[in-house]
């Protein structure tokens, strides 16, 4: 018999794990409670003919997704309870490698990053764990998930066996695997299957590609029950031996149901990603699917027998610049919220969704259904009217230093962050003019550029504006070009050309432009802190833009959630005591941002808003959302 201690930091217990020679493992926390749900730990999820069985008896799954890094950790355990009591016995979780390692070997796992407290929090209320620890997770997340550093190999062939991503891959799983072997089923613990990658069939055509990530994770010590999950076209590529086939949809095809039970008989059957809404994208509209046909799917799904996960259950919020983007047919970044039109709301508000769910899965319940929980209150706040002002060019000096190249170098490549590149925010590129003429892109900006002459803006260059008039002057003039981020694509064949900033020559009258100075401003939370070092100045009449402006939200009592509405505002970013609760952006469809109350202080809270381009400088702190005008989803 071997026996292993294993401390977690966070909640300072222990736990308990006794490898026995028969290779069952019995899991008991020291102080001394018994395992609540009273199961047969020496059988996980198995695949029993039309049935999953899971600690030897008959189980159906009734999932729902949950991301902690789109919750405020505070509220994790507020989210978990709110799905057990619609019924749901397990919750499904992604692994964003892109927060767990934003720079090669610098892995970060606490506060809201704590996935071993999130998997144990689930466990305390009696949910069982699907994770899917990627590497590549779409989710709608910049990169899908993967971590922009990848990028600064040229070469680099995401999603393959390319040696400079699967060494890296390996590098991450050595660190994460560790953790996540103890919280399996069979140990004590709540993960009850494993994802291997995400809808691989319906992107890649690397053929050794899936067996490497299922070996990486069985040599690891992953022993619970293998998936991989995909549209229907996506299953018709081959699959891995001893992984488990499921199913993505929105609307459930007879046909589809008829194909997966072709290639998988006498297995049941699992929609892992049962869509009960959809993403935004800024300018478009708000995307809601009907409750009406949402419960129709979702009872006949029940009424077969089928296991199901709610994709999402409760959506959350992009907080910073995690959003993604799409490139199909053109390219549209993501907004901040990540409501989905979920039966949870981004506040964690019950929809007509949940109350119809609730009523659904009580009946597939052996046990009475938890009470709901109370709603938290949303507070009204007072306007916070913006009282002082920094320009971007007196933000400067709290960058990083300058860089000087010959060419534009992109962000990824740039040698910040012990040389891992810059991942997300702004990059500032200036050069020096002697003419006027047309200036020219070439479609190398990416995404987004304000351009100015000598601190004046002259226009703005992106996807659809490729060119523009500089005025004549034979004296020497600066031209900068301030180059935003908008969000990586998340899924496509487009995700390994996904560099950011200046990717290539500008043309000045068709003649590239030389000698760059290169400004990092990736606006992270301590180069927000260090912003209270600045020279502020009093708001003046006519202030010049982009600029921080600055300005005080009062709490009076315990700190509720609020939401943000800025209408008279143009496009920029929202900090709240220097953290980073998203981008605003007047085109829409989402015209209020989500601040939950973990975000405040009891007192005087700093707002902190960079402003691309005008304001009425008052933000307005509101009871309720505002995600736009609606469209509904076909």
């Amino acid at each position: 018999m071997v026996v292993l201690s294993v401390r977690s930091a966070h909640r300072r217990r222990y736990v308990l794990l006794i490898l026995t020679v028969t290779g069952i493992v019995i899991y008991r926390q020291l102080s001394g409670q018994p395992d609540k749900l009273k199961i047969n730990r020496k059988y996980g999820l198995t695949v029993n003919s039309s049935q999953f069985t899971l600690g030897g008896k008959t189980f159906r799954i009734l999932s729902g997704s949950l991301h902690y890094f789109r919750v405020p950790q505070a509220y994790w355990k507020d989210r978990m309870i709110k799905m057990k009591a619609c019924g749901l016995n397990t919750l499904t979780t992604y692994v964003p490698w892109n927060l767990h390692e934003p720079e090669r070997k610098n892995f970060q796992f606490s506060a809201g990053l704590d996935l071993e407290t999130f998997l144990l929090q689930a466990a305390d209320l009696g949910l069982w764990v699907i994770l899917h620890p990627g590497p590549y997770i779409s989710s709608e997340l910049d990169l899908g998930g993967l971590p922009s550093w990848l990028l600064r190999d040229r070469k680099m062939k995401l999603r393959t066996t390319y040696p400079g991503f699967t060494q890296a891959v390996d590098a991450f799983l050595d660190k994460l695997i560790p953790k996540l072997v103890p919280l399996q089923f069979r140990n004590g613990g709540p993960i009850i299957a494993v994802q291997v990658e995400h809808e691989y069939g319906s992107y890649g055509t690397d053929k050794k590609y899936l067996s490497f990530l299922k070996e990486a994770l069985v040599q690891r010590g992953i022993s619970e029950l293998l998936l991989a999950s995909d549209s229907t076209e996506g299953l018709k590529s081959k699959g891995v031996s001893q992984v488990l086939r499921t199913l993505n949809l929105r609307k459930l095809n007879q046909e589809d149901i008829k194909y997966l039970e072709s290639v998988q008989p006498n297995s049941p059957v699992l929609i892992t990603e049962y869509l009960t809404g959809h993403f935004d994208g800024w300018g478009d509209l708000h995307h809601v699917f009907s409750v009406e046909d949402m419960i129709a799917v979702v009872r006949e799904v029940l009424r077969r027998g089928m296991s199901i996960n709610l994709h999402m259950f409760h959506g959350g919020t992009n907080f910073g610049f995690m959003s993604g983007a799409v490139s199909n047919p053109s390219y549209k970044a993501l907004v901040t919220s990540y409501d989905y039109d979920a039966p949870l709301s981004e506040a964690g508000e019950y929809t007509p969704k949940y109350h119809l769910l609730k009523e659904i899965f009580a009946r597939y319940s052996n046990d009475p259904l938890p009470d709901m929980l109370a709603l938290r209150w949303k507070e009204s706040y007072s306007a916070a009217v913006m009282y002082r002002h920094l320009s971007l060019w007196d933000a400067l000096p709290f960058t990083h230093e300058p860089f000087k190249f010959r060419v534009p170098i992109n962000m990824e490549n740039l040698p910040v962050y012990d040389r891992n590149g810059q991942a997300y925010g702004y990059t500032l590129y200036e050069t020096t003019i002697t003419t006027g003429g047309f200036l020219k892109s070439g479609n190398n900006i990416r995404d987004r550029a304000l351009v100015f002459v000598n601190k004046g803006l002259i226009g703005i260059f992106d996807y659809k504006t490729t060119e523009l008039a500089v005025s004549d002057g034979k004296e020497a003039r600066t031209l900068s070009f301030l180059v935003e981020n908008c969000g990586r694509v998340h899924f496509g064949h487009a995700m390994d050309n996904q560099r950011k900033g200046i990717v290539g020559d500008i043309l000045l009258n068709n003649v590239p432009l030389r000698g760059f100075t290169i400004y990092s401003l990736d606006m992270t939370q301590s180069f927000i802190d260090n912003l209270y070092k600045a020279r502020w100045k009093s708001l003046p009449a006519k202030p010049i833009f982009p600029a921080f402006l600055q300005g005080h939200l009062f709490v009076d009592g315990f700190p509720s959630d609020t939401f943000v509405k800025l209408p008279s505002w143009s496009k920029g970013v929202l900090f709240i005591n220097s953290q980073n609760a998203g981008r605003y952006w007047k085109i829409g469809p989402q015209q209020a941002l989500y601040v939950p109350g973990p975000f405040l202080n009891s007192g005087i809270n700093q707002v902190t808003v960079f402003e691309e381009e005008e304001s009425d400088f008052k933000l307005q702190f509101e009871p309720s959302p505002d995600l736009g005008m609606t469209v509904d989803i076909q």
